[in-house]
């Protein structure tokens, strides 16, 4: 079988199909208590390489989802943004999302608002999304401020339902954007 990926350039950032030499980097991410602090868990080696595997899974099969994401001049791998459906049933299902999960050493560059333009155009564009929406622990201020900087509006809050009640991040707050955005709207953000 062909795979039919997309891969999606931006001034600083190439967003592509996952390789193996990207493992070990997001294994190390993913370990990371700072990267992983609006999430459940830090993954361990194997969680993480099961990650990936689903990861690629997904962008061969769709030609698109949550893409490696590596520097243009340097090739260095920083995370992972993209698009994709999520397993979990929400009240707003059935939905695509938008997402990122960025190395430390990449945070404050702007490079998940970069990417996310892309991804964000692609999946308006190219898929002709009605709407893509993204979601978040209440708590998490940095993506949040990417959301809006996205110019996503923010629709409410909800319970994520695969988290404990008792859990601190289980409330979430829903954001999102409908294909009334312009092409001129999404690449000015």
């Amino acid at each position: 079988m062909e795979t039919r990926s997309k891969l999606l350039q931006t001034k600083r950032l190439t967003m592509r199909q996952w390789r193996d030499a990207d493992r070990e980097p997001f294994a190390a991410m993913n370990a990371d208590p700072a990267v992983m602090r609006y999430f459940p868990a830090a993954l361990d080696r194997n969680e993480s390489d099961a990650l990936v595997d689903r990861l690629a899974s997904s962008i061969d099969r769709n030609g698109w989802g949550f893409w490696a994401v590596e520097l243009s001049d340097s090739a260095k791998f920083i995370g992972f943004v993209g698009l994709n459906v999520p397993s979990v049933q929400f009240p707003f299902s059935p939905c695509t999302e938008i997402g990122w999960r960025l190395a430390r050493a990449a945070w404050g560059h702007g490079y998940a608002t970069e990417a996310g333009v892309a991804a964000l155009s692609f999946g308006l564009e190219e898929l002709q999304l009605e709407k893509i929406v993204s979601f978040t622990a209440v708590t998490n201020a940095p993506s949040i401020a990417v959301m809006r900087r996205l110019k996503m509006r923010e629709m409410g809050r909800f319970d994520h339902p695969s988290l404990n009640p008792d859990s601190e991040l289980r409330r979430h707050t829903l954001f999102e954007i409908k294909s009334t955005a312009t092409s001129e709207d999404v690449s000015n953000r």
